[in-house]
């Protein structure tokens, strides 16, 4: 089944990193975000990766074109007949990872239209370039197969942003509850789908979230998977740099890969 990760965004509320490269290629822990990604669902078993770039696509190209020189000791032959041997393995072998240029200004519904050549099967699995979670994909994947509805979004608690506090009439603070859980669900941004969405998305213009997720629960076809474990979005500088102190203290639930 292939994994579709939406790369294409400009990543405007981290400027600081974003300047001049694409969210995806942010690192956290020395490494590339969506190289995280990947992993996580690599390590559930599925391999198959469709990359749809915009922004400043060319480095996340650059990176898969370079990647066995730069994640392995080489020895380069020069001459007419240049030959490059590569001396250690890494744990990213067999991974097939198709890069595809979606247009800068696409909208996500757009950008997912533009790799529909890519998707073989009925089923694939979606996701965005800049959120991880320790979420069991397999799980997820029976869950759609067992409801049968086109599509399957992960569903998460949203936490506050700020302490809330209950206050008195006279203004006394009564409690006080640092950036609690809030009522509710929102999308992680994690899907199963069917491959009939593509007959849901009309152009480049389109916002996946939307104009086709609205007419799919319209329509009664989508459902909701609830993950209680961990989430987390990178969209600003403040959770970048979040996400590397959880790494380099060793608190990275999304780690779920040996």
């Amino acid at each position: 089944m292939k994994v579709v990760i939406l790369c294409g965004g400009q990543g405007t509320r981290l400027r600081e990193e974003t300047e001049f490269r694409p969210q995806p290629m942010v690192e956290v822990g020395g490494r590339r975000i969506h190289w995280h990604i990947i992993k996580c669902y690599a390590h559930h078993g599925f391999r198959e990766f469709v990359l749809c770039l915009g922004y400043r696509g060319n480095m996340i190209k650059e990176y898969f074109l370079n990647y066995e020189a730069m994640n392995s000791d080489c020895t380069v032959v020069l001459g007419q007949r240049t030959q490059i041997h590569y001396h250690n393995d890494h744990s990213e072998r067999d991974f097939s990872v198709t890069l595809a240029d979606t247009g800068a200004d696409s909208m996500t519904g757009g950008r997912l239209k533009r790799v529909e050549k890519y998707v073989d099967g009925e089923e694939f699995l979606l996701t965005y370039g800049d959120g991880l979670a320790d979420l069991n994909i397999g799980k997820v994947v029976d869950f759609h197969r067992k409801h049968g509805k086109l599509a399957t979004v992960t569903a998460v608690r949203p936490g506050s942003r700020f302490g809330l506090m209950e206050l008195s009439e006279r203004g006394d603070v009564d409690s006080f509850l640092e950036k609690p859980q809030l009522e509710g669900w929102a999308s992680a941004g994690f899907f199963v789908l069917n491959r009939r969405i593509f007959d849901y998305i009309p152009g480049d213009s389109c916002t996946l979230e939307r104009e086709p997720m609205e007419r799919l629960a319209r329509e009664s076809q989508l459902v909701a998977y609830r993950h209680d474990g961990f989430f987390f979005a990178m969209d600003t500088f403040r959770e970048y740099t979040m996400l590397n102190e959880m790494w380099d203290r060793g608190d990275a639930p999304w780690k779920v890969w040996k």
